[in-house]
């Protein structure tokens, strides 16, 4: 489906809710007259503060809604009124004249009779997602650095990682590849001695005249805070001091291009205006975001164990119990205490904003939202959100899950794989004579293979597999609905691939192998498929290693 049609089928889906509220609006607004007549012509102030409970609430929702839809208006008055009659509800005293007159404005707000002429509905204006390279294709590297031996040594290290990386001594050699092709980074010395111009001010020159920029990699000798500073205002996404690490270069390239092509954000919507909630899952799906709705409180929880959603929306005001309290209780589960609440609310309080902030809350987004503001709110949490999550799960050299982790997700898709009847495979890999690695080539080179290895296997393996660092040298990984046969025939391919990997180090080029154990039985437990996996690993490196066994179950 191409971007227009996509942008059409979005607007197709808005203009249809704002229609739908539009037709609530015609059922809703006669019954707030009917009440507001019913708290005229009361003289009981025990029944006088029960509708004007009501009225609030009535109110609050409106004022909440109607301007996401284009009754911008309306829900201006709304929320006048609904700011009334909380006023009312805390005077000790109801006063007749001035609650004539708030009736009055009741009903004339609820007698309005053209939504037509009130409704000015803006288009949608939410950017789409750009399709980005898949995590298959191999990422187009250009490094600028006028230090031969420099850039060829990062440009061997990136092909290493499976990069196809290309170097350039001059700016103008760049200029003439960026001309035939544009790279998916770019990594720039600030330094240039055979250039009149430094690498920040070439990029800042790029900055100025291509379409897109590529993340940039900055390279340089002065880290002093000028130099750092100009390099954040060109938009660098990783600054680094010679002589340069390679391995964390990589590293951040890797994070960088996770963002950019990684699965979408996942967003649990918990709101009991159904067209309001169904408007904010179109948006922020529109910007490639994966939302779910729960209009029922009390299916949160089993919402939140079956989606694992990295942000949660939750509105302020709903029957039966307050966003406030279901964050509390959400924050009585230490597995979801990281993940971020954004408040949805009417509320204009400060303090009463404040309050509920302090209850478990992390934001608080007030109604009406614009759609660019909502995506942008929720997009830069779900993102914060995942970094840390990577941070606190993922091994720091490989970027893959750290033990606990892995062997978690094994178990996760072991009970997956009872319940559907489908196979699932859990493999265990384990580089060959790594020690002899590390003990000829140094442990930075033995970084290199563990890391190459790695790459390999997020680039081989599907979005669905997870893949850990079970410790040192090995390798866990657990394949959904994946047979051992189609296992080993994987497992083979990336044993050749690697095992065809030229390594640099000072002592001259190298190659390194892996064995691996394949085990698949939906009957066993998580960590009894591990154990079978491990064993079919001994196995494999005892008949001769460089091969992949399957587990005799």
């Amino acid at each position: 489906m191409d971007r227009q049609k996509q942008l059409a089928d979005l607007h197709a889906q808005l203009q249809l809710l704002g229609e739908q509220f539009a037709k609530r609006l015609e059922e809703e607004l006669p019954q707030l007259a009917d009440r507001a007549q019913q708290l005229q012509r009361s003289t009981d102030p025990a029944e006088q503060i029960e509708c004007l409970q009501d009225l609030r609430e009535q109110l609050h929702k409106l004022a909440g809604s109607a301007g996401t839809f284009g009754f911008k208006d309306l829900g201006h008055q709304a929320r006048l009124l609904e700011q009334q009659s909380q006023q009312w509800l805390s005077s000790l005293e109801l006063q007749r004249k001035g609650l004539d007159s708030f009736i009055d404005q009741l009903q004339i707000l609820a007698g309005t009779s053209d939504l037509s002429a009130m409704a000015t509905p803006a288009p949608a204006s939410v950017a789409l997602p750009r399709n980005s390279a898949s995590q298959e294709d191999s990422r187009l590297i250009y490094i600028l650095e006028d230090e031969e031996n420099v850039g060829e040594s990062i440009r061997r290290t990136l092909s290493t990682f499976g990069y196809q990386a290309r170097h350039f001594i001059c700016s103008r050699e760049l200029d003439e590849a960026i001309a035939q092709q544009s790279p998916d980074a770019l990594i720039v010395d600030v330094n240039l001695g055979n250039d009149r111009q430094s690498g920040l001010e070439y990029a800042a020159s790029l900055l100025a005249h291509l379409p897109q920029m590529p993340p940039l990699l900055v390279l340089t000798t002065q880290d002093d805070f000028a130099t750092q500073l100009q390099a954040a205002r060109l938009g660098a996404v990783g600054f680094f001091s010679k002589p340069v690490d390679v391995a964390k270069l990589e590293s951040r390239l890797e994070q960088c291009f996770a963002q950019q092509g990684g699965t979408p954000y996942r967003v649990l919507i918990v709101d009991d205006d159904y067209e309001l909630a169904s408007h904010y899952r179109l948006v922020l799906g529109s910007a490639n975001m994966l939302a779910e709705v729960v209009s029922e409180p009390s299916r949160l929880f089993e919402a939140i164990a079956q989606f694992s959603p990295e942000v949660l929306l939750l509105d302020v005001n709903m029957p039966g119990c307050s966003g406030t309290e279901l964050a509390q209780m959400i924050r009585f589960h230490d597995d979801w205490i990281r993940m971020p609440i954004i408040y949805l609310s009417a509320e204009t309080d400060i303090g009463l904003q404040m309050n509920a902030l302090l209850k478990a809350g992390d934001d608080f987004i007030t109604k009406p939202i614009s759609d660019k503001s909502l995506i942008t709110t929720v997009f830069a949490r779900a993102q914060r959100a995942r970094l840390l999550s990577n941070a606190l799960s993922r091994d720091s050299l490989t970027g893959l899950l750290k033990h606990a982790d892995i062997k978690e997700q094994v178990a996760v898709e072991q009970e997956r794989a009872l319940r559907t009847g489908k196979p699932a495979s859990v493999v265990m890999l384990d580089i060959d004579h790594f020690k002899k690695v590390n003990d000829s080539y140094g442990h930075a080179v033995g970084d290199n293979v563990i890391r190459a290895l790695a790459n390999l296997l997020r680039q081989r393996l599907r979005r669905v597999d997870g893949i850990g660092r079970y410790g040192g040298e090995e390798f866990l990984a657990v394949l959904p609905e994946c047979s051992a046969a189609q296992a080993v025939q994987i497992l083979d391919e990336i044993r050749q691939q690697f095992s065809g990997i030229a390594f640099s180090s000072e002592v001259g080029d190298f190659s390194v192998s892996l064995s691996a154990g394949v085990a698949s039985c939906a009957e066993l437990e998580g960590t009894a498929l591990i154990d079978a996996a491990d064993k079919a690993l001994y196995a494999a490196k005892h008949s001769g290693r460089n091969k992949v066994c399957v587990a005799e179950i």
